[in-house]
């Protein structure tokens, strides 16, 4: 099925909940002459974009004071970054995507990846990613439950990881420190290391507004980085120092 289609088929249930409230699997299933599983992927997809509430049996609408994001613009340069993190990925890498708000919007740019393996220590990513209808290889680091950075984290998950490579990494930063690299607020920064330790390429998704603040640990030095993608909010004095550090730089429009 093309994906034309099933956008199509994804406005449709929208449209129906809009008028009735709620939809069922079965009754979608069989208006599309679709199988119950690609129903459920629809639902699920739908949920992870704030359109729907998945209910035993299907779907309900969700209340009015809920359709809209809180913040329209951070949402759209979320997603302009991971456009533009998802063009660098070829049929058949393998990844990985850590936890994060704005690396788990690249998750919504895969679905025409052919051949994907996918490895993650997001709980939440991991079930975006199984809602894709391309259905890549799912693979989970394990470890111990970190509620600050809402991710596994520890020994378990760093020995899962050097058990493979890895064609690139995904990962997101509190913040951005021009001379130094990626910074967090979490002292949990073992994992990230060891993500960057066995991938090729290094890819850091980062909106504008988190680069130059202050934050105390440092999580990934900029020899550990080969690309940054951010938005177009940068004053070219900072795009010219983020250049400096000897990595790519990409604008998200």
């Amino acid at each position: 099925m093309s994906k034309r289609n099933t956008q199509q088929r994804r406005q449709t249930i929208i449209t129906e909940l809009d008028q009735r409230g709620k939809v069922s699997v079965y009754q979608l299933a069989k208006q599309f002459s679709l199988s119950e599983v690609t129903i459920r992927k629809d639902l699920a997809i739908l949920e992870t974009s704030s359109l729907l509430l998945r209910r035993y049996g299907g779907a309900i609408s969700l209340p009015k004071e809920s359709i809209e994001p809180k913040n329209k613009s951070l949402s759209k340069r979320k997603l302009a970054i991971a456009k533009q993190a998802a063009l660098l990925i070829n049929d058949h890498h393998r990844i990985i995507i850590d936890s994060g708000s704005t690396t788990s919007a690249l998750v919504k740019a895969l679905d025409d990846k052919k051949g994907l393996i996918v490895m993650t220590n997001s709980l939440s990513i991991a079930g975006e990613l199984t809602a894709l209808e391309n259905e890549p290889v799912l693979l989970m680091t394990g470890g111990t439950w970190d509620p600050q950075s809402e991710a596994f984290q520890g020994q378990v998950a760093e020995q899962v990881l050097r058990s493979y490579d890895f064609d690139q990494l995904f990962i997101g930063a509190d913040a951005i420190d021009i001379a130094r690299g990626t910074t967090t607020y979490n002292e949990l920064t073992g994992l990230s290391r060891v993500m960057a330790e066995v991938s090729k390429e290094v890819i850091v998704m980062v909106e504008s507004d988190k680069i130059g603040r202050k934050i105390p640990n440092l999580e990934l030095p900029w020899h550990c980085i080969h690309t940054l993608i951010t938005d177009n909010g940068l004053s070219e004095e900072i795009i010219n120092q983020l250049i400096k550090q000897d990595i790519k730089l990409i604008i998200a429009n």
